[in-house]
C-alpha cells in the first residue's frame, strides 16, 4: 500500500466532527485508505446488495443499532440514509468521529450535505496519487510555508528538489491512478485506462444520470482532451458535437463533479480592463489525458502540440492536491486579459498577510524575465507579497523582489 498524505488530515477531521464525507474519483484509493482505520470501524458498501438492503430497509433503525465507527461506502447510492444520519448525529451531537461516508461521484453527496447535514459534517476530497505520493516521499515543506508569514529567503532555503527530472517526467506521462502506476506492464496500463472510461460511463454516470446519451457523452469526454488547458467556449463545443449549449454546460457539470475534469473559473475581481471571463479547465489525470490523445511514450509527449497544456495541468493538479492533503483550503482561478496578459493560476486563500498567490507555470528550465511581465504586473496591481514560477530548473531561484522560481521536483 502506498502511504497517502491525506491520512493525517482525515484523522484530524474525525477528531473534530461527528461525520466526515470522503469524496474522490473512482479508483483513486479511497477504499484502501479506509482500510487503514482501526479494526473497530465497521464498513457497509452500498454497491453490495445485502448491505444496501440492510440499511435501506429501515435507515432510522440501522443508525440506532449502529451508533459509532461506521463507514458507509458509495453513500450516494443510498440517498435515504442522509436524513436518518442527521437524526442519529443529533442524538449525541458532542461525540466526534462516529461516521464516515465515502463516494466516487459527488453530485448527490454535494446536494445532501447542505440540505441534511449542514454543520454536522466535514468534507474531504481525495485524488489519485500526487507527485510525492507516487514516489513515496514525505509531503513538501512548500505548502505550509506558503500559508505562514514566511519570507522569500526562508522559503528558498527550505524548499529543495527531492526528485530527479526523470521521476517528474515519468509521473507526468503516466498519471497518478494507483493501480496503473504500480504496474510495470505498459499493455496493462493501456487496457486499464480503456476500461476505466467504460466503467466511469456505465457505473458512475449511468447510475446517476440514467437519461444521459452515453454515446454523445463519450464523444464529449474524448473532446475534453483537446480542450484541456484551454479557455472553454461552450458554444464552440456545442457546434462540434451537434448539441445545445445547456447540454454542454450540464456535461461539464457532470465531468467536474465526478472529479474527471477540473473547472478553473476566471479571476474577474481585478481593476484591469477587459478581463476575459470564460473559464478554462483540465482533465485531472495526465495518464487519462495522454490515453485519450493517443500519446504512446515520453518522446511523443515532448513533441505533441498539447505538451505545454499537459505540463500545466499536471502542475496545477499537483499544487491543488498538495494543499488539499495538507488540509489547506484554496480556490483556483486563471487570469487573462483581452490584451494578452495571462497568469496561469491564481490561488485564493490565506497566504500569510495576503489572500492571493499568483503562479506561472513553465515547461522550460529557465524563465525569461521578459515573459514574466504579466506575473509582475498582477503582483503589483494586487499588492501580492509573493508570486511563484513552477519550472524544470535544478534549484530554487529568486527572480526579482517578489517572484520565486521553484522546480517541479520540489513539489
Amino acid at each position: 500500500m502506498i502511504p497517502r498524505h491525506i491520512q493525517s488530515h482525515l484523522h484530524t477531521l474525525l477528531s473534530h466532527f461527528p461525520c466526515v464525507v470522503l469524496t474522490g474519483v473512482r479508483q483513486c484509493g479511497k477504499t484502501t485508505l479506509l482500510q487503514t482505520l482501526p479494526e473497530e470501524w465497521q464498513r457497509f458498501d452500498m454497491e453490495n446488495s445485502t448491505d444496501r438492503k440492510q440499511l435501506l430497509a429501515d435507515p432510522d433503525l440501522f443508525f440506532r443499532l449502529h451508533t459509532d465507527k461506521i463507514i458507509i461506502d458509495e453513500a450516494q447510492l443510498a440517498p435515504p440514509l442522509f436524513s436518518a444520519l442527521r437524526v442519529a448525529i443529533d442524538r449525541d451531537r458532542s461525540r466526534k468521529g462516529r461516521f464516515l461516508l465515502s463516494g466516487s461521484s459527488s453530485p448527490e453527496l454535494v446536494k445532501q450535505i447542505p440540505e441534511s447535514l449542514a454543520g454536522r459534517v466535514a468534507r474531504l476530497e481525495m485524488a489519485p496519487l500526487s507527485l510525492s505520493e507516487a514516489w513515496q516521499i514525505p509531503p513538501s515543506f512548500l505548502y505550509p510555508l506558503l500559508v505562514q508569514n514566511t519570507g522569500m529567503e526562508e522559503i528558498q532555503a527550505a524548499v529543495k528538489p527531492r526528485l530527479t527530472i526523470a521521476q517528474v517526467r515519468d509521473y507526468w506521462f503516466r498519471g497518478g491512478y494507483p493501480e496503473p502506476w504500480v504496474s510495470q506492464d505498459g499493455q496493462f496500463r493501456s487496457l486499464w485506462y480503456r476500461n476505466y472510461i467504460d466503467t466511469y460511463l456505465l457505473r458512475d454516470i449511468g447510475a446517476l444520470f440514467p437519461g444521459l446519451n452515453r454515446d454523445r457523452y463519450r464523444q464529449f469526454i474524448s473532446l475534453l482532451s483537446q480542450y484541456s488547458g484551454n479557455i472553454i467556449n461552450n458554444a464552440d463545443i456545442a457546434r462540434t458535437l451537434g448539441v445545445s449549449e445547456p447540454t454542454v454546460r450540464d456535461w461539464f457539470y457532470i465531468a467536474h463533479d465526478t472529479f474527471l475534469w477540473r473547472h478553473i473559473p476566471a479571476w474577474d475581481r481585478s481593476p484591469a480592463k477587459q478581463v476575459m471571463k470564460h473559464p478554462k479547465g483540465f482533465l485531472r489525470d495526465n495518464g487519462l489525458l495522454h490515453r485519450l490523445l493517443q500519446i504512446q511514450d515520453h518522446t511523443m509527449l515532448t513533441t505533441h502540440p498539447s505538451v505545454g497544456k499537459s505540463w500545466e495541468g499536471m502542475v496545477v493538479e499537483t499544487l491543488l492536491r498538495g494543499f488539499e492533503n495538507a488540509g489547506i483550503n484554496v480556490q483556483a482561478f486563471h487570469y487573462r486579459t483581452r490584451g494578452g496578459a495571462e497568469v496561469d493560476l491564481i490561488l485564493e486563500g490565506q497566504f500569510g498577510n495576503s489572500r492571493l498567490l499568483p503562479v506561472e507555470i513553465k515547461l522550460t528550465q529557465q524563465s525569461d524575465k521578459r515573459a514574466l511581465r504579466s506575473l509582475s504586473d498582477f503582483i503589483a496591481t494586487h499588492n501580492c507579497p509573493l508570486g511563484l514560477i513552477i519550472n524544470n530548473d535544478e534549484r530554487t531561484r529568486r527572480m526579482d523582489e517578489r517572484i520565486l522560481a521553484i522546480p517541479a521536483a520540489c513539489l
